[in-house]
C-alpha cells in the first residue's frame, strides 16, 4: 500500500490550520471579555512567589495561552509594575497551566464523538455572530463558542488524516532516530507555529493512531515546552527594558533545565504514570498527566532557586535605568534654588517633547520647527516610535510630579510653595495638550487619506496652523524680556481663536457647497474643537511657565475682557435701531 494513499497530507494541513485558528479565536475571545480582569489579577495577585505561581497556573488554564500571559508579565515588568522574582514565579505557573490543555484535548477529543458538540458549537455561534454588534459581549462569546468547535474539528481532521497510514505503519522503523530526535522535533514545531497546544495536539493525535509509542510522544512534550520560550524571547527583544529581557531569558533557563531532567528521568516518570493509568490502554490520557507531573517537578525543584536565578541574572545583565530626565537627575532637591530652576528647565524639555509628538501625528518633519536634537533622541541615538515616545513623556510627567512632591517636603516659603504650584499646573496643561493630539490621530490620518478633497485640504491646513503656531511659541520662549512675552502669548491665543472662527466659517460654507455631509462635518468640528483646545493648553502652560503671577493675573483678566465683549457684540447689534423713514 503505498503512502499517499493512505496518508491525506492536506487534511492534515487543514485540520491544524483549524485548530491554531480555534485556538486564536478561543484565546482572542477570552482576553476580550475577561483581559482586564486578567491583567489586573495579574497585576494584584502576584505579590509573592506562591501567589504568583498560583495566578500563572490559573490564567494560563482559563486563557489557553501560556506565550499570552508571559507577553503580559513582559510589560508589566517593563513598566516597573512587577518585581523579576515575581515574574519569573508567574510564568513558571504558566508552565503548569498550559497543561490544562492537553487533559481538555485528551478527554474531549478521543473520549468523545466530534460531530455531537463540534458542529452545534459552530453552528450556532455562526449565527450569533452574523446578528450581533461587532466587539460587543454576545459577539465575543460566539466567537469563543466557534473557536471551541474549530480546536475540536480541527483535531478531529487531524485524526481523520492519520488513520489509514498508521494501519500499514512500522512503527519500529523509527526507534533508531533516539528520544533526543523526538525532543528537538516538539521544540521545532512549536517554535515554528508559537504554540504549544498545537504540538501537544498533534503529538497526541499521533500517540492515538499509534504513529508513536508512549516515549516518543514524552520526548515531543518535553520539546514542545521548550519551544514556547521562542516566543517569550522574541517579546523580551528589540528596544524594551533590560529586565524584560531577564525575565525572557529566566524563562528559558528554567524550561531548559526542567526539560533536561525531565528527559533523563523518563524511565520512572513513566513508570509513576503506569502506577496511576494504564499507559497501554490509556495512553492519551496518560500523556496528558505526564505532561502535568513533568511541569510540577519543574516547580518544585526551580522554587526555592527563584530568588538566585533573578539576582544571578542580574548580575550577568547589570539594570542600568534609562534616565528621561534632562535636568532634575542631576539637581538634588535639598538646594531648593537650584531645584526650582531644574524643575522649569524640565518641564520645557516636557513641552518639547509634547510638541514633537504632535508634529509626528500631523506627519509634519520635526527639523522644521527644532534645529536641535531633543534629549529623548539622545537616549542611545534611537528615535523611538510614536507609541514608545508617548510612553516615554508620560514617565517624564510623572518623574517631573514625583520630583515636584520631593521639593514639596522641604520647609519652603509661601512664595516658593506658589511658584511650584504654578509651574507644575504648568505642566498638567502640556500634557493635557497631548491627550488631545492623541485622541484625534486616527482622524487626522482619515482625513489625508480619504478621497474627499476637501478633508484631504483641511488635513493640510491643520498642519499649517500647528507649524505657525509653534513658530509663533517658541519665538516667546527665547525672549528675554516678561513684558514682550506677555504681550506675544496674548497675540499668539488671539491668533489660535481668528483660527478657529475662519474654520467654523469655512466649515459652515462647505457644508452649504456640499463639500462635506454626514459624519464627516461631525468629525471635522470634533478635530477642530480638540486641536484649539491642545493649542490653547500648550499657551496656558508656557504663561504659567515663564510670566509672573501679576502677570498671568493680568492676562486671565484680558481673556475675560474679551470673552464678555465677544458675548456682548451680538447682543449690541441685535439692540441697535434700524433707521425709519425719513421725517417730514
Amino acid at each position: 500500500m503505498m503512502i499517499n494513499e493512505t496518508f491525506d497530507l492536506w487534511q492534515l494541513l487543514a485540520g491544524l490550520g483549524i485548530f491554531l485558528f480555534g485556538m486564536y479565536l478561543l484565546e482572542d475571545s477570552i482576553k476580550a471579555l475577561s483581559g482586564k480582569a486578567f491583567r489586573r489579577m495579574i497585576s494584584n495577585y502576584t505579590r509573592g512567589k506562591l501567589r504568583a505561581i498560583g495566578s500563572g497556573t490559573l490564567i494560563t488554564g482559563v486563557l489557553q495561552s501560556s506565550s499570552a500571559v508571559s507577553l503580559i508579565v513582559l510589560a508589566f515588568v517593563g513598566a516597573g509594575v512587577m518585581s523579576m522574582e515575581n515574574a519569573i514565579a508567574v510564568m513558571i505557573g504558566a508552565n503548569v497551566g498550559t497543561t490544562f490543555n492537553a487533559w481538555i484535548v485528551a478527554f474531549f477529543g478521543f473520549k468523545l464523538k466530534i460531530d455531537s458538540f463540534a458542529f452545534p458549537f459552530i453552528g450556532i455561534a455562526g449565527i450569533g455572530l452574523i446578528f450581533s454588534e461587532t466587539n460587543s459581549r454576545l459577539f465575543n462569546l460566539s466567537r469563543l463558542l466557534i473557536g471551541f468547535g474549530f480546536l475540536f474539528l480541527g483535531l478531529n481532521y487531524m485524526k481523520l488524516s492519520v488513520e489509514g497510514f498508521s494501519q500499514a505503519f512500522d512503527l519500529s522503523h523509527f526507534h533508531d532516530y533516539g528520544l533526543w530526535f523526538y525532543l528537538l522535533l516538539g521544540t521545532g514545531l512549536t517554535a515554528m507555529m508559537q504554540a504549544s497546544s498545537a504540538t501537544i495536539a498533534i503529538t497526541l493525535t499521533a500517540l492515538h493512531s499509534q504513529l508513536l509509542d508512549f516515549n516518543m510522544a514524552v520526548a515531543m512534550v518535553i520539546g514542545a515546552n521548550i519551544g514556547t520560550t521562542i516566543t517569550v524571547l522574541l517579546g523580551s527583544l528589540g528596544k524594551g527594558v533590560l529586565a524584560k529581557k531577564i525575565v525572557g531569558i529566566s524563562h528559558l533557563v528554567f524550561n531548559l533545565i526542567t526539560g533536561f531532567i525531565t528527559f533523563l528521568c523518563i524511565a520512572p516518570l513513566t513508570w509513576l504514570v503506569g502506577t496511576i493509568i494504564d499507559i497501554n490502554s490509556n495512553s492519551v490520557m496518560a500523556l496528558a498527566l505526564f505532561h502535568t507531573i513533568f511541569n510540577v517537578i519543574g516547580v518544585i525543584v526551580f522554587y526555592p532557586f527563584i530568588g538566585l536565578l533573578a539576582r544571578t541574572l542580574l548580575r550577568i545583565y547589570p539594570y542600568r535605568k534609562t534616565i528621561l530626565t534632562a535636568y532634575l537627575d542631576r539637581t538634588p532637591v535639598e538646594v531648593i534654588e537650584a531645584a526650582s530652576a531644574a524643575l522649569v528647565k524640565e518641564i520645557s524639555h516636557l513641552l518639547e517633547e509634547c510638541q514633537l509628538y504632535n508634529l509626528r501625528v500631523l506627519e509634519i518633519d520635526e527639523k522644521l520647527v527644532f534645529s536641535h536634537d531633543l534629549p529623548f533622541k539622545k537616549i542611545g541615538g534611537k528615535r523611538f516610535g510614536l507609541d514608545q515616545l508617548y510612553a516615554n513623556i508620560k514617565l517624564l510627567h510623572a518623574e517631573i510630579f514625583a520630583y515636584y512632591a520631593k521639593l514639596q517636603a522641604n520647609k519652603l516659603e509661601v512664595s516658593e510653595t506658589h511658584n511650584l504650584e504654578k509651574v507644575i499646573f504648568a505642566s498638567r496643561n502640556i500634557m493635557n495638550s497631548i491627550k488631545n493630539f492623541k485622541g484625534i490621530k486616527t482622524d487626522f490620518d482619515e482625513f489625508d487619506g480619504s478621497s474627499n478633497l476637501y478633508l484631504n485640504e483641511q488635513y493640510r491646513s491643520f498642519r499649517r496652523r500647528l507649524l505657525a503656531i509653534y513658530h509663533e511659541i517658541n519665538e516667546v520662549r527665547v525672549l528675554e524680556s516678561r513684558e514682550e512675552q506677555y504681550h506675544e502669548l496674548l497675540r499668539i491665543f488671539l491668533h489660535i481663536e481668528e483660527a478657529d472662527k475662519d474654520f467654523i466659517r469655512e466649515t459652515i460654507q462647505a457644508v452649504a457647497d456640499n463639500k462635506i455631509s454626514g459624519i464627516e462635518i461631525s468629525s471635522l468640528l470634533l478635530v477642530n474643537r480638540l486641536f484649539t483646545q491642545g493649542c490653547r493648553l500648550q499657551v496656558f502652560g508656557i504663561k504659567d511657565l515663564l510670566l509672573t503671577q501679576e502677570q498671568i493675573n493680568d492676562f486671565d483678566r484680558a481673556l475675560d475682557m474679551k470673552a464678555l465683549i465677544e458675548e456682548e457684540k451680538p447682543r449690541a447689534e441685535k439692540s441697535e435701531p434700524t433707521e425709519g423713514p425719513p421725517e417730514n
